[in-house]
């Protein structure tokens, strides 16, 4: 059974639903914020940083436009990372929910690098 904690965060973005998820969900996108290398081959993706040895995650679940769910082949199946479009009801703003899990402990630096993750992201979208 996993320690680790089921943890949301929420960033607003000025982009479409449509630009947004070909950042999440693609190698090029992927490859533009989130790693230095990303391959893809029969829905498991692999990630890179640094020149170091590759991170491989599936993808469990995903929904055009809307939602990709990975889970990396090394964590225990239950945990996964999620990138989420959702849009505000009043003001029809587009919202980058991630869900991603981690020890208790470590759910502060997740989230820092999360958010840094997104700047950069937020910086190649132009947002």
């Amino acid at each position: 059974m996993s320690k680790k904690q089921l943890f949301t965060l929420e960033f607003p973005v000025r982009c479409s639903p449509g630009i947004l998820y070909e950042f999440l969900s693609t190698p090029a996108g992927l490859q533009e914020w989130f790693a230095d290398k990303v391959d893809e081959w029969e829905n498991v993706f692999s990630f890179s940083w640094d020149g170091g040895v590759p991170e491989k995650a599936e993808v469990v679940d995903k929904e055009e436009n809307k939602f990709i769910r990975f889970r990396w082949l090394h964590n225990d199946k239950n945990e996964y990372f999620e990138f989420r479009i959702e849009k505000t009801e009043i003001s029809n703003q587009t919202i980058l929910v991630i869900k991603d899990f981690a020890e208790k402990s470590d759910i502060k630096d997740q989230s820092q690098l999360w958010g840094y993750q997104t700047k950069e992201l937020f910086h190649r979208l132009g947002s």
